[in-house]
């Protein structure tokens, strides 16, 4: 059994769903202490985040990751229980080990070969690592970045353990990600009797057509980095349950994952103008998840280029698609950020896996990146 599979066992045996670490971080304190990496507790509220760094010199390579998991849903459902690393077949099956106990267990093992074989390496060497990314991410990485801003303490490169793979190890990389902003759509209506129309007001009917325009709305054309945005309705509720009683109010809850051709602000003045066309009173609540980021060029993500090809013999593929990540609070530092991690295929469903060569590979990618940069 190789140390990095050794030690992704010994992290998804920790319940660490989020909030919770579970001793994850500590396991990694002792793991890296060994190697000259300081140690900074940076908790927050429930939140658990661990600053380890080696040396002080420039530039900064950190290594980001997060060691909570989401939940496991029903337990009925897994082939077999989700903290106990199972192998079958040539993978390992847990919760976490693809999003992202995979990652962060190639890394660590990453750090050790190469700090063995460059003990006197250019630079620096971060881990970060958070218990709130797979939360609302509130007090994890985002206070992390607002302490070391506030002492000027810049990171160069940040590498984001997050499964990017497709279809094996390295074939695609995220140099940004899109925005991500919530609304949360209270429309007023008067309840009254399914019979008596005239004396009520249906907020539904009110609503449903600046819903359609809502939804048909072309937000922008996307550009050479970033898909069109998208609005998605997520949940509607309404009514009181009875057939027979139009209700008073719809709730309306949607999402816009949105290009750096747009911003938030601009979001919310052509979401009020379409609603503001109709005839019904409303409410609506916003929450910015993140806003786009973008790493197109630089040293980065020449040298993931380069060590996927030297790894793997092959070229990697620069995108921006999927969900959010903790990079959105990296980026607006000025830090290079790129996201290279396991396959993505089973993340958050049951009988979540990485395979064993994938986890080495996944583990040598990274130390050629830091050897490419930093040797």
């Amino acid at each position: 059994m190789t140390p990095t599979l050794e030690l992704l066992i010994d992290l998804i045996r920790r319940e660490s769903v989020t909030p919770k670490d579970a001793g994850c971080q500590d396991l990694l304190i002792q793991r890296l202490a060994p190697l000259a990496f300081q140690a900074e507790r940076l908790d927050f509220n429930d939140t658990q985040n661990i600053w380890l760094k080696r040396g002080t010199a420039k530039p900064l390579f950190v290594f980001l990751g997060h060691t909570d998991v989401v939940p496991t849903g029903s337990l009925a459902a897994w082939d077999s229980p989700p903290f106990e690393p199972t192998i079958r077949n040539g993978k390992l099956y847990g919760r976490g080990a693809a999003d992202m106990k995979g990652g962060i267990a190639a890394f660590i093992t990453a750090v050790e070969r190469f700090v063995e074989n460059h003990p006197n390496h250019q630079g620096s060497i971060a881990v970060l690592l958070t218990s709130d990314e797979e939360g609302i991410a509130t007090n994890g990485v985002v206070k992390v970045v607002e302490v070391l801003e506030a002492r000027q303490e810049k990171i160069d490169w940040c590498l984001v353990g997050e499964p990017s793979s497709d279809k094996k190890i390295g074939d695609v990389i995220r140099v940004g990600r899109r925005g991500s902003l919530n609304a949360l759509l209270k429309v007023h209506g008067i309840q009254g009797h399914v019979a008596y129309p005239e004396l009520a007001n249906n907020p539904i009917h009110r609503f449903a057509p600046a819903l359609k325009e809502l939804t048909e709305e072309v937000w922008d054309n996307g550009n050479q980095f970033f898909p069109p945005t998208s609005l998605q309705v997520s949940n509607i509720n309404s009514g009181t349950g009875a057939e027979n009683i139009i209700p008073a109010t719809a709730e309306v809850m949607f999402n816009l994952r949105f290009s750096s051709e747009l911003n938030a602000d601009m979001i919310k003045q052509r979401t009020h103008a379409i609603l503001d066309k109709y005839d019904f009173k409303y409410d609506i609540t916003w929450r910015l998840s993140g806003n786009p980021f973008l790493t197109s060029s630089g040293a980065l993500i020449d040298a993931a280029h380069v060590a996927i090809q030297q790894i793997t013999g092959f070229e990697t593929v620069d995108d921006t698609g999927g969900g959010t990540s903790d990079g959105r609070f990296i980026a607006p530092t000025g830090a290079q950020v790129l996201e290279l991690g396991a396959l993505n295929e089973s993340i958050h469903k049951v009988n979540e896996n990485i395979g064993l060569d994938d986890l080495e590979i996944l583990s040598k990618i990274y130390e050629q990146m830091l050897i490419n940069l930093l040797a």
